[in-house]
């Protein structure tokens, strides 16, 4: 009869015995735990010194990937839309995080440096297709010293001098050339926004008429 009656007693002891023990576990994501320095997480693509971009459309991360979870797309490089040095570029980058297993494959593949992983992990997401990063979010984001492409490669270096390091930074040529580039669009744009005030007011003033 006593052993019924001390029963939950007897239960409840060992939960009173571990209460006012120190918690070993981490509140995540309260409390976040530090990764290792060569943690494989999130993609980055990386750029040169002045901005241009580090992947030349190769495509041998793509090939490497044993879960064909990278797309990569190459196109040319053209006077007035130059992204990368030399020749060639990777105009769509598509890596699928549904698919990919962080193996680190692709980066051993690259032959530019380009592709690295960062330490970033926290990739979860409630929608599928969000979990397709494209291009604009994989790209490392802009130094101090860097300009967005396009534009044209410092004076008087070759591709093989952005992989030597001789370039350290956007030179004033490139500089003078991003700055002439953004306020002609600037003023196309306006120029454009003008044009369709105008002839939304044009229309007005011909329904007026018209009643």
């Amino acid at each position: 009869m006593l052993a019924q009656l001390f029963a939950p007693v007897a239960g409840f002891g060992v939960t009173f015995s571990t209460m006012f023990r120190k918690v070993q576990t981490q509140e995540y994501p309260e409390v976040k735990r530090p990764t290792a320095a060569r943690f494989h997480g999130r993609h980055q693509l990386n750029r040169h010194p002045d901005g241009l971009e580090k992947c030349v459309g190769c495509e041998l991360c793509a090939w490497a990937c044993p879960a064909d979870a990278i797309y990569v797309e190459g196109a040319d490089n053209v006077d007035g839309a130059r992204f990368s040095p030399g020749e060639r570029y990777g105009r769509v980058y598509q890596i699928n995080y549904l698919r990919c297993i962080f193996c680190g494959l692709c980066i051993e593949a690259c032959p530019t440096r380009a592709l690295t992983m960062t330490n970033e992990y926290e990739l979860a997401d409630p929608t599928r297709t969000a979990l397709i990063y494209e291009k604009h979010q994989l790209l490392a984001p802009l130094g101090p010293d860097m300009l967005q492409p396009p534009f044209p490669m410092a004076p008087g270096m070759e591709e093989r001098d952005y992989y030597r390091g001789q370039v350290t930074g956007a030179t004033s040529a490139q500089q003078e050339y991003v700055a002439e580039r953004d306020s002609a669009r600037a003023a196309s744009t306006a120029g454009a926004a003008s044009s369709a005030t105008s002839s939304t007011s044009t229309d007005a003033q011909d329904k007026e008429v018209g009643r």
